[in-house]
């Protein structure tokens, strides 16, 4: 199903979505921002494992990515690399790697311009182009595991076309029934629902998230400190800086109660089979392999404290420093086909419709139908009374091959009128392995951020 949580997670600070921004392949999501498109979500996995997996797919062990450079010369191409270290059963290391080419085949050619029909560029005309540090970003990876249950991942990554270097840290230890991460970097990296990036010179946070239980009860907590005002990295963009990235200390806290039904639902037969009945292969991925008919929901409420800190003028709006609310969701997920043969085995789609802000929901409703009676007053609408649609659609292509489109449309109240927009979109096509069980190599592409992406993906919707 579509991920009920979404609304709930969107409020803390861990949310990482998928970037080709930083090596790392992570930007976090700005609190209070609407829920990310699932493709947007980053993956369970490590970057640096997911470029050491495709590099056996990807010719030379190259990854292709796209993301606007720091410099127009530079750029979107780009391709990234893998090269592991030392390793034992507890811990790894690694450098990643990449490279801008667009820059360089621009310079040389136009070296050759320049120079006389009868002469070549010199080799060092050429090698400066080469030896340029804005085409190459380099990152050191380590992961220190010593036990099961505990990880602690380290990260120094340096872009050649931006000034200083990019450190984080995170650690992560599971208990029976909750999760704990802390978390620092400095400078951190946020994206938020507009494409725009912000760098906080550093950042501390702390999240205690429960598991879910059977009862569908779920909670949890958390503390971030911004040391420092958040700038956004097109210093051409005129935008105020989000409330969540003023500098100061937040604490939240939320709780929420999921539930689940099928309307129908055909369930896989494990029973043996005969001699002469021939052997079944099975799905390519076992997520996808029964067909069924469900809706869920989730409601919930969630509070947040702000202290200490200075005022940021830029800001939106003035900091509140206490803040309390309920939200919810509800989805419907309609499934054909088993995803197990070749063609026309799999067609699915999603909706999941959130409510972020019940209070401020329930006070623009009242202003509709107060505009119903009378003349609508022209006012500046709260972004958090617009509930929010989110679609998902998968077919398969061919066999193993899927492609996806995701999309997020508001339902904006202007004038005493209500007016979709659709505020997202994403596109993907993903190569699933039915080695892995649940397991694929997925490239999308977004065109909001002009970028795209190849990553790995396991045990994920």
């Amino acid at each position: 199903m579509a991920n009920l949580r979404a609304v709930m997670d969107s409020e803390f600070w861990d949310l990482n979505q998928s970037s080709p921004q930083a090596l790392d392949g992570t930007a976090r999501s700005v609190p209070g921002d609407p829920a990310p498109l699932a493709l947007a979500r980053s993956p369970r996995t490590v970057r640096p494992q997911q470029l050491s997996f495709l590099s056996q797919a990807f010719p030379l062990g190259l990854i292709p990515s796209f993301s606007p450079g720091s410099q127009k010369e530079l750029g979107s191409f780009a391709i990234q690399s893998f090269l592991p270290g030392p390793s034992s059963s507890s811990w790894w290391t690694g450098l990643a790697w990449q490279f801008r080419p667009m820059k360089l085949i621009s310079g040389i050619k136009k070296e050759f311009t320049v120079t006389d029909e009868l002469e070549l560029p010199a080799f060092k005309d050429i090698a400066k182009h080469v030896v340029d540090k804005s085409l190459y970003a380099l990152g050191l990876f380590s992961q220190i595991s010593p036990t099961p249950d505990t990880s602690l991942l380290l990260n120094l990554e340096k872009h050649g076309d931006r000034d200083g270097r990019r450190s984080k840290a995170v650690f992560i230890h599971r208990l029976p029934n909750h999760d704990i991460t802390m978390e620092a970097a400095s400078p951190d990296l946020f994206l938020d629902s507009k494409g725009a990036y912000w760098d906080a010179p550093n950042t501390l946070s702390l999240d205690v998230a429960s598991l879910v239980s059977d009862s569908g009860f779920r909670y949890r907590f958390g503390l971030h400190r911004n040391g420092g005002s958040a700038e956004a990295r097109k210093r051409s963009l005129s935008v105020n800086t989000p409330l969540a990235l003023m500098p100061g200390t937040w604490a939240k806290a939320a709780f929420s109660f999921e539930k689940s039904k099928d309307l129908w639902r055909v369930r896989e037969k494990n029973s043996s089979r005969s001699r002469e009945e021939p052997t079944q292969l099975p799905p390519y991925d076992i997520r996808l392999k029964e067909p069924h008919s469900s809706v869920s929901g989730i409601i919930g409420a969630a509070c947040a404290a702000w202290f200490g800190g200075k005022k940021n003028l830029n800001a939106t709006s003035e900091t509140q420093s206490f803040s309390a609310d309920l939200f919810g969701s509800i989805s419907y997920t309609l499934q054909h086909g088993k995803f197990r043969n070749d063609f026309n085995d799999l067609t699915r789609i999603d909706a999941r419709l959130d409510v972020r802000s019940a209070k401020a929901f329930i006070n623009e409703a009242g202003h509709l139908v107060y505009g119903i009676f009378k003349d609508p007053i022209n006012r500046e609408v709260n972004p958090l009374a617009s509930p929010q649609l989110n679609l998902i659609f998968q077919q398969q292509v061919a066999g193993p091959v899927i492609f996806r489109a995701e999309s997020r449309v508001s339902i904006n109240s202007g004038h005493g009128k209500l007016k979709p927009h659709v505020e997202d979109v994403l596109y993907g096509l993903s190569y699933s392995f039915r080695m892995l069980q649940s397991g694929k190599i997925l490239a999308w592409y977004s065109p909001n951020r002009k970028e795209a992406m190849v990553e790995l993906r396991v045990f994920e919707f």
